[in-house]
């Protein structure tokens, strides 16, 4: 079965730019629709962004939209998510997560349409 590891959080400067990465092993994840989404303290967790299996289409939430960007790269089995001009209201502990076997997006896409899911990697946006 797939596992899905999370790496690249940290802290970063309002403006600036990290690169989540999601490694998945156990098993390809090319038959998977991947997400991000984001959970801060005392808050919900929250979809960031969405990829189809074949990379073909991607989806984000409104407040990301134009500065986060979502890929995958299929034969490394890995998803990424391009983060660029951070805010503070960014920080959070952001999770990958998966679903499999060619699945059609249907938004809003909510924590309970994953079944694969990371452990998290934490994202702080400070000055």
């Amino acid at each position: 079965q797939v596992q899905l590891v999370e790496s690249g959080g940290g802290l970063a400067q309002p403006g600036g730019t990290l690169r989540l990465s999601c490694e998945a092993s156990g098993g390809t994840i090319s038959d998977y629709t991947m997400a991000w989404f984001r959970q801060a303290p005392g808050t919900e967790r929250e979809f960031v962004a969405a990829i189809t299996y074949s990379g073909g289409s991607t989806y984000y939430a409104d407040s990301v939209k134009g500065r986060f960007s979502i890929s995958r790269d299929n034969a490394k089995n890995t998803v990424s998510l391009q983060m660029t001009r951070l805010k503070f209201e960014d920080t959070a502990v952001y999770y990958c997560a998966g679903r499999g076997g060619y699945t059609i997006v249907v938004l809003p896409l909510t924590p309970t349409d994953f079944h694969v899911w990371g452990q998290g990697t934490q994202v702080t946006v400070s000055s």
